[in-house]
C-alpha cells in the first residue's frame, strides 16, 4: 500500500513538473518569441537542468504543440459546459464573451497569444489538430449568433460576424491592460453590449427573447 502511495505521489510530481514547464515555456514564447527561446531558458525558468525538459517532451516544438493544444482543449471544454446551461440568447452571448476575454487576459494564461503569434512555428500535424479544436469552438459561437438572429437581435452574415467579433477581441491582446481603467470583466461586458447594440432594448426584441426562452409568448 505504501508503495502504491509513493507511486501516486511520483505521478503527481511528474505531472506538476510538466505543467510548470508548459506554463514557463508559454510565458517565454510570448515574451521572447519561439525562435529566441531555448530549452535552457525554459529549464532555467523552473529550476531544472538543461536536459530535464526532454524527460517530458521530445523537442521545443513538442512543448509548443502541448501549449496550444492543451490550452485550446481546456477552453473548448469550458465553453461546452457553459452553452449546455439554459439561458437566453443574449445571456449566452455575454457569457461566451466573458469566457473568451478571461482566457485572453487571465494572469499567467499565455496560450492564445502564443497560438496567434507563433502559428507558423507549429508543425503541420499540430496545426491540423488545433484547427479541429478551433472549429469546434467557433461552432459554439456560430450557434450562439444564430440564436440571436432567430430572436431578432442581430441580422447579417453570421460567419462574418463571428470572425469580426473574435478577431476584435483577440486584437485586445495588443492594447488592453488589466491595470487600466477597465477590468477584463468590464471589457467583456462593454464589448458584448457594443456588438449587440440597442436592439436588445426594444420591446419587440425582449418579447422575442422571452418567447424563445420559455417556449410561449408572455401573458
Amino acid at each position: 500500500m505504501k508503495k502504491n502511495s509513493n507511486g501516486q505521489e511520483l505521478v503527481r510530481e511528474e505531472g506538476s513538473r510538466r505543467a510548470d514547464l508548459v506554463n514557463a515555456a508559454a510565458r517565454l514564447f510570448r515574451e521572447k518569441g519561439f525562435d529566441a527561446t531555448t530549452i535552457r531558458d525554459i529549464a532555467g525558468a523552473v529550476g531544472m537542468g538543461s536536459g530535464s525538459p526532454f524527460c517530458h517532451f521530445r523537442s521545443k516544438q513538442h512543448i509548443l504543440g502541448s501549449i496550444v493544444l492543451e490550452g485550446m482543449q481546456s477552453v473548448l471544454e469550458d465553453a461546452e459546459a457553459l452553452v449546455a446551461r439554459r439561458m437566453s440568447a443574449p445571456d449566452r452571448f455575454r457569457a461566451l464573451m466573458k469566457l473568451h476575454v478571461d482566457v485572453l487576459h487571465r494572469p499567467g494564461n499565455d496560450f492564445i497569444a502564443v497560438m496567434l503569434y507563433e502559428w507558423r512555428a507549429l508543425s503541420p500535424e499540430i496545426r491540423a489538430q488545433l484547427v479541429t479544436l478551433m472549429d469546434r469552438y467557433e461552432a459554439l459561437w456560430h450557434d450562439c449568433l444564430r440564436r440571436l438572429q432567430r430572436a431578432g437581435h442581430i441580422s447579417g452574415d453570421l460567419r462574418l460576424m463571428r470572425q469580426v467579433i473574435l478577431g476584435a477581441m483577440n486584437w485586445s491582446l495588443r492594447w488592453f491592460r488589466p491595470e487600466g481603467e477597465l477590468s477584463a470583466g468590464e471589457l467583456a461586458e462593454n464589448a458584448a453590449s457594443l456588438f449587440l447594440g440597442l436592439s436588445l432594448e426594444t420591446p419587440a426584441a425582449r418579447r422575442n427573447e422571452r418567447r424563445n426562452l420559455y417556449g410561449s409568448p408572455p401573458a
